[in-house]
């Protein structure tokens, strides 16, 4: 856990993702990344020299194979850490799977979800949204963005939503998929089953194991994209104006 720590809080002072007096709301899904980072965030704020607080917020999607007996575990799980938990019923997996039969959902489900939360806390009287996005998500969003969009571009690990008066940060963003999934084996945390039909059959899925065959060749190829995205001032990409002259 140490490792997690100590890669968080680099992470979050290397951003400024935390100041004294924040009201921090992780966007808790029960999977492993933002279970994580709420049990992270708990441990963390006893030696921040920042003080802030920590609730949880879980949006129901709906989908009618999601344990409720997990969901209580989770529940109880953040009672333990003195967060507060606030679990948002919404028809997200009605409307995306029955009413409009979308058959690339992840996208306008992500908006969503991202919608929701963010009218939570708004509702609850304002915050930061904190999610778990680790190193991997930070690789594989570059490349689904260069495959599918064309364009070198990567989610930021802070954001300020206009719209919605919400800040955003990723505290897990220098952390790999790996280390977090031995973590979270090894402190036994309560964990909700992902129900939905799309897990692992996503063009997100497809990239990360593309990546995985990539350095079975090139060993430390997913460590030299990580180094492009957060190291920008290396990247050495054309102008974006033709220079003038002959």
């Amino acid at each position: 856990m140490q490792k997690i720590l100590s890669a968080m809080r680099r992470a979050i002072q290397d951003y400024k993702m935390i100041a004294d007096g924040d009201r921090i709301f992780v966007g808790l899904s029960g999977g492993k990344d933002s279970t994580l980072l709420l049990n992270a965030l708990a441990a963390y704020r006893r030696f921040s020299p920042e003080k802030f607080t920590l609730e949880a917020i879980t949006i129901d999607m709906g989908l009618k194979d999601t344990s409720a007996e997990e969901m209580q575990a989770l529940s109880n799980y953040c009672a333990r850490l003195d967060a507060p938990h606030h679990i948002v019923k919404t028809d997200i997996a009605e409307i995306i799977f029955d009413a409009r039969k979308e058959s690339n959902p992840c996208s306008l489900c992500a908006k969503m979800r991202r919608g929701a939360l963010n009218n939570k806390i708004n509702e609850l009287g304002g915050g930061k949204l904190a999610l778990g996005h680790n190193a991997d998500d930070v690789a594989e969003t570059m490349l689904l963005s260069l495959i599918y969009e064309g364009r070198f571009s990567c989610f930021p690990p802070t954001a300020y939503m206009s719209n919605s008066k919400v800040s955003l940060i990723r505290p897990l963003i220098y952390i790999e998929e790996g280390d977090i999934k031995s973590t979270v084996e090894r402190l036994n945390l309560p964990l909700v089953h992902n129900p939905c039909p799309m897990n692992h059959v996503s063009k997100r899925e497809y990239v990360k194991d593309l990546i995985k065959h990539i350095c079975k060749d090139v060993p430390f190829a997913k460590d030299r994209i990580l180094g492009a995205i957060y190291h920008p001032e290396r990247n050495n990409l054309w102008p974006t104006s033709h220079p003038s002259g002959d």
